[in-house]
């Protein structure tokens, strides 16, 4: 083998993981007493905490507060080695993941490489209405609606500055909802506080769902109660309408055109490459058909996981998309790795429900853990504490919590609220997601 990878002389068994989120890193963890060599692979140097991306977007957190470097996370597990590069493919005849740095050898394939967002066959919205999985994507976001605030503060054109205060938010899932709120309480407040020619009045901010209700995954009550508090915040909500065009100018919402330079996307995902690169079958969505230890069938010692699984789990319905069934995979996988070399083989894979949460401005929130149900600020605290529990890093959990505290009593954003031009209408660089 050759390239800067290149696993040759490793001793032991070689366990490569590709993707250094949650289920990547879950994985690596429970390989650290397992007498093997880990190669960890991702095309980025930094764990990002995806569930609070929505806030760096609209300016309530900086970048670093919710990313912390794979190699610190990792640093005291000897058998770790991480590595930055793109991969390009699987060559699971040589059993080498090919990267654009030099293949790596493995004996065991962990991929848990996430998702993007779907357009559902119009690629071409991407450029028109991005969606945030990544910190590249919350910047440009946030840059995108701050430059839309300040050129509204001096334009004249009555139309032009219209189209120029309509936000439009498509999806109306968790992201979507979050979303929805927090652009909603940054565009309000800073027009009132800052600005001299715009008001709140001026601003719109619609919420799409082509379903019946928004919240899908919660009770019906708690969809209600979510959709209730983004009325009262002043967010127009249109539930089983579709977005059928979007142009840089306008969108067509329910046959219905709006003027607006400003559609951000929150509907559907895609899972990475990882179906193509394995020739594998996978499922409407291209997440790749496991079976129910989460290994690809006719693919011996490769395991998938994360949003690019589809796993059925017992009672037929599919393990969710979200942060902790991606952990919890990963320690399962990685547990069950870790077996082969001495240890106890752990029990079959059950995915524990720990409840739903969804936040809705800065003191309303719904949470449902069953017969536990909150909303309003009780919600609101609760969801706060668990997001700030599960940011890797003592660090990053203080700095969140010192900033959410200082931004919920004082309304400042501070420097979070600088951009540019030339970043603002820079266009979005096109995706190396694998």
């Amino acid at each position: 083998m050759s390239g800067t990878l290149s696993s040759a002389g490793m001793a032991g068994q070689r366990v490569v993981i590709i993707g250094g989120g949650f289920g990547g890193i879950a994985a690596a963890r429970a390989l650290a007493r397992a007498p093997v060599q880990v190669t960890l692979i991702d095309r980025r140097n930094f764990h990002l905490f995806q569930p609070l991306l929505y806030q760096v977007a609209t300016a309530g957190l900086s970048p670093a507060d919710i990313g912390a470097p794979i190699r610190s996370i990792l640093r005291d597990q000897g058998n770790v080695r991480v590595a930055l590069a793109k991969v390009t493919g699987i060559d699971t005849g040589a059993r080498l993941v090919e990267t654009e740095e030099g293949p790596v050898g493995y004996d065991t394939l962990i991929i848990a490489t996430g998702a993007r967002h779907a357009y559902f066959g119009r690629d071409e919205w991407e450029a028109l209405a991005p969606g945030i999985k990544t910190i590249d994507d919350a910047t440009r976001l946030r840059a995108k609606l701050l430059f839309a605030l300040e050129r509204a503060e001096i334009v004249s054109d009555p139309k032009r500055r219209k189209a120029l205060l309509t936000f439009v938010i498509v999806g109306g899932g968790p992201t979507g909802v979050e979303l929805a709120g927090a652009v909603a309480e940054l565009a309000r407040h800073v027009a009132d506080r800052d600005f001299r020619t715009i008001t709140p009045k001026d601003i719109q901010v619609l919420l799409v769902e082509a379903g019946p209700r928004l919240l899908p995954q919660f009770r019906e009550s708690m969809s209600a109660a979510a959709a209730r508090a983004l009325t009262r915040m002043g967010v127009e909500v249109r539930t089983g309408t579709a977005v059928t065009e979007i142009t840089p100018d306008q969108v067509v919402v329910g046959g219905e055109v709006i003027a607006t330079n400003n559609v951000i996307w929150a509907a559907g995902v895609r899972a990475s490459a990882a179906g193509r690169w394995l020739g594998a079958e996978v499922d409407r969505a291209g997440r790749v058909l496991v079976g129910n230890d989460f290994s690809v069938p006719h693919h011996p010692g490769i395991f998938v996981i994360g949003d690019t699984a589809a796993y059925r789990q017992a009672d037929g319905t599919m393990l969710p998309g979200i942060a902790p069934a991606a952990k919890q995979a990963g320690e399962f996988v990685g547990a069950l790795v870790a077996s082969r070399f001495g240890g106890r083989t752990p029990r079959p894979f059950e995915y524990r429900d720990f409840g739903q949460l969804a936040t809705v401005g800065r003191n309303f929130a719904v949470a449902d853990f069953g017969r536990i149900r909150l909303t309003g600020f009780p919600g609101w605290l609760l969801w706060s504490v668990a997001h700030v529990w599960f940011l890797v890093g003592f660090r990053s959990r203080f700095s969140v919590a010192s900033q959410w505290l200082w931004s919920y009593l004082t309304w400042e954003r501070g420097a979070r609220l600088i951009t540019g031009a030339e970043v603002a209408m820079a266009r979005p660089p096109e995706t190396n997601a694998p």
